[in-house]
């Protein structure tokens, strides 16, 4: 017989679990807010969601199994494409990963701009992106298990990275630019990737029915 790849925690190891996942939260979102380097914010910012993924494995449910394989291609695609904006802005004398590198993006490149404000909104939770529907179903599927308190931390942390990633979207449209900020032009293979992101962040937030019964039928598979 297959094994999964998702083992469930039994009883005792529940509350443990719980208490990992609430910490990682906290941890994550706290230390990305006092991050002024994009890359790094990013980077921590992952551990917060390294701890939404945790909820979902603590529900120890069938939504919260179907909804972890969700979270992890819409956090794949999510941060591949707002990684992908920062490369293709960088060159090798500027990395471009401070705040401040963003000032006045919005006008010097509104397209590039727009496409790295909806994958920082997505990263953030907002509808109708991705985001939003993954943190939905690992949070119903914490709620349906009866993990109201661990829910509840995971909306207020998701809250609370809402002020990191506005940060650098009000940065980029509502911040002049001080001096000449030099960005290289992004290769069109590097644009038709990022589109390619941008249409997927779209489509799995609008219609995500399809990817939610291919991880259902994935975990059904194997338990």
């Amino acid at each position: 017989m297959a094994r999964s790849l998702i083992v469930l925690p039994d009883d005792s190891a529940g509350p443990i679990l719980a208490a990992i996942a609430g910490l990682t939260m906290i941890l994550g979102t706290v230390v990305a807010v006092a991050q002024s380097n994009v890359k790094r914010m990013l980077a921590y910012s992952s551990i917060a969601h390294a701890g939404y993924l945790l909820v979902g494995l603590v529900a120890a449910n069938a939504a919260g199994k179907a909804a972890i394989l969700f979270y992890l291609v819409s956090y794949a695609v999510t941060t591949l494409g707002a990684f992908g904006v920062l490369a293709a802005l960088s060159s090798h004398d500027r990395p471009h990963d401070d705040v401040r590198d963003f000032a006045g993006l919005g006008r010097e490149r509104p397209v590039v701009s727009a496409i790295l404000t909806i994958f920082l909104l997505s990263l953030g939770g907002f509808p109708p992106t991705v985001g939003f529907i993954a943190k939905w179903y690992i949070f119903s599927s914490a709620v349906q298990a009866g993990q109201i308190a661990l829910a509840v931390l995971g909306v207020l942390t998701s809250v609370v990275s809402v002020f990191f990633y506005l940060r650098i979207v009000v940065m980029i449209y509502m911040t002049p630019e001080r001096a000449p900020n030099h960005r290289p032009a992004v290769p069109a293979v590097a644009f038709a990737g990022l589109l390619l992101a941008l249409a997927a962040v779209f489509y799995l937030g609008v219609l995500p029915g399809w990817l939610l019964s291919v991880a259902a039928e994935s975990v059904a598979s194997i338990f």
